[in-house]
């Protein structure tokens, strides 16, 4: 983050399109779209936003009390799931001129445009509004394709008109990524859409998102992008297999059918020893699919001939990830409650779009819960090299 000279400098100017005064955080919405819009940099000054928290519009400080709580909070917008792609942000408590503030310093995306709940932000000047269909398309232009991540790369080979499911993308996709009042005023075509929504290239290739959420056949460009299910008589992989699966197709398709053979293999049994008789799962639910979905979106697409596999023994389930840990998360802070980084940040935007997750980061921490609440251990975690096992054992 800017060092305080800079900081004071920079409140020394009126409002502009690099900085912005808050007086509270009252309207958290408000925020966002600031947090968005300086993301978007449209003016392209390729260099930080800055959001003064507590200070009021004419420059004077407004003696806001800058805690922790409130520190965290402002962090939280980061991974919320209403802005994306994610933005790069610091927040950080600052005195300034004898005033305490908050401070988010905010870096242009390499990936526009940034959103939240689906609509554009930008900032012209003081000026703070929605993006225009032209504003859109210029930011996508902007886009940085040598330094993105590989989910957001063009398919080599594969076209928008054979391989994607317009239909899905229609019905499934669309109504969901992008806000309905910017859908009924947007001119654009199908291809400007995807461009925009990072599921084509410029020259309108389909990303690695799009064939493995939209495609017709993910399995022909990404052979071993499906989830392995077997489930074994006993604790050990040479036991008798009772069932298996390849779980193949999208992967919301993947998903939905992982959630229907999960319900299938969990046993429930009646607990008669109360007044009131409680069934009570050997394993709850949401902690398998959680940690499942985890696998899901943080798995190596890129460079991986492995499945997701789901090991389902007689006292434990185990569920192994190709691809280790990723960017700032290590084996030292894995898990731990707002430690996030994402390997496929667009392939995370898309589930988020249709409805696999709601925010970004709890998937570990609502596993957690769900089997402290349920009787089970908690879940154990070995990161190797190549793969991150889960187990979860059976609750007795």
């Amino acid at each position: 983050m800017l060092n305080n000279q800079e900081l004071e400098d920079l409140l020394k100017i009126a409002e502009s399109d690099r900085v912005e005064f808050t007086e509270s955080v009252g309207d958290l919405d408000k925020i966002r779209e600031a947090i968005c819009a300086f993301a978007n940099d449209l003016p392209n000054h390729s260099r930080p936003g800055l959001i003064f928290i507590g200070i009021k519009d004419d420059g004077s400080c407004a003696n806001l009390t800058i805690d922790d709580r409130l520190l965290q909070t402002l962090g939280g917008l980061r991974s919320d799931g209403r802005i994306l792609p994610f933005p790069t942000m610091e927040v950080d408590k600052r005195i300034l001129n004898n005033c305490e503030v908050a401070v988010i310093q905010v870096e242009p995306s390499d990936n526009p445009p940034v959103k939240v709940d689906g609509r554009c932000w930008i900032r012209v000047g003081p000026r703070r509004g929605q993006a225009t269909a032209e504003d859109e398309r210029r930011l996508t232009e902007k886009r940085r394709w040598g330094n993105l991540p590989y989910d957001v790369q063009g398919v080599p080979g594969a076209s928008m008109e054979n391989d994607l499911d317009m239909r899905k993308f229609e019905q499934d996709y669309l109504p969901f990524a992008v806000s309905p009042e910017v859908l009924e005023e947007n001119d654009r075509n199908r291809g400007e859409q995807l461009q925009a929504l990072r599921l084509t290239t410029p020259d309108r290739t389909p990303t690695v998102t799009a064939i493995l959420v939209l495609g017709k056949n993910p399995h022909y460009w990404f052979p071993c992008a499906y989830i392995q299910f077997v489930r074994y008589g006993g604790n050990e992989v040479t036991d008798a297999i009772v069932d298996h699966k390849a779980i193949r197709g999208t992967l919301g398709d993947q998903l939905h059918e992982l959630e229907i053979i999960l319900k299938a293999n969990i046993a429930t049994a009646l607990d008669t020893s109360g007044p009131r008789h409680i069934e009570q799962p050997d394993y709850p639910y949401e902690a398998l699919r959680e940690l499942a979905r985890n696998a899901v979106i943080h798995r190596n697409y890129e460079n991986s001939n492995t499945p997701v596999r789901i090991s389902w023994f007689a006292d434990n389930v185990e569920i192994s990830n190709p691809g280790s840990v990723y960017g700032s998360v290590t084996r030292e802070n894995f898990g731990q409650p707002g430690v996030t980084a994402y390997r496929n940040p667009t392939i995370a935007e898309a589930m988020r779009n249709m409805g696999f997750m709601q925010r970004f980061g709890i998937g570990i921490a609502t596993a957690h819960k769900a089997l402290k609440a349920n009787g089970n251990p908690p879940p154990e975690f070995d990161i190797q090299e190549n793969f991150v096992f889960a187990k979860v054992r059976k609750q007795r």
